[in-house]
């Protein structure tokens, strides 16, 4: 069975939330998608369901703990190159996100960091598949 990841992010501004996520490179499927919510299509595999606070409400039981406010989790983003990582980060910047620290290269593995308008945290990295 080969398994496909849905991560819920809770954003504030939906329009704005549509808009970075597009100008990653990333595409919307308006299928899953409303005024409340936008499924954003990361890969085949991946994708991000983007919930305003109202609605991500509505799926858990638990107090929303906002990402501008703490880290939850992160999420590491494979990427193909270390271009790559500097081309997500910078779009990422351009489109009103906000670096969280310098590129970390290892050698093996090159990685910068992210949060996205409403403070999700994102790492995308390579890694050196000889290393893997």
């Amino acid at each position: 069975m080969s398994r496909m990841i849905f991560i819920t992010l809770p954003v504030t501004d939906m329009p704005r939330a549509r808009a970075f996520y597009e100008a990653l490179g990333f595409s919307i499927n308006e299928q899953f998608s409303g005024p409340t919510s936008a499924c954003v299509v990361v890969s085949d595999a991946i994708y991000f369901m983007l919930s305003t606070h109202e609605q991500f409400r509505k799926f858990s039981p638990k107090p929303l703990v906002l990402p501008a406010d703490g880290a939850t989790c992160l999420f590491a983003l494979s990427c193909d190159s270390r271009a790559e990582v500097d081309a997500m980060t910078e779009a990422a910047i351009a489109a009103g996100g906000t670096s969280l620290h310098d590129p970390e290269d290892l050698g093996f593995m090159y990685s910068r960091a992210f949060e996205d308008p409403d403070g999700n945290g994102f790492g995308p990295m390579w890694m050196d598949p000889a290393a893997a």
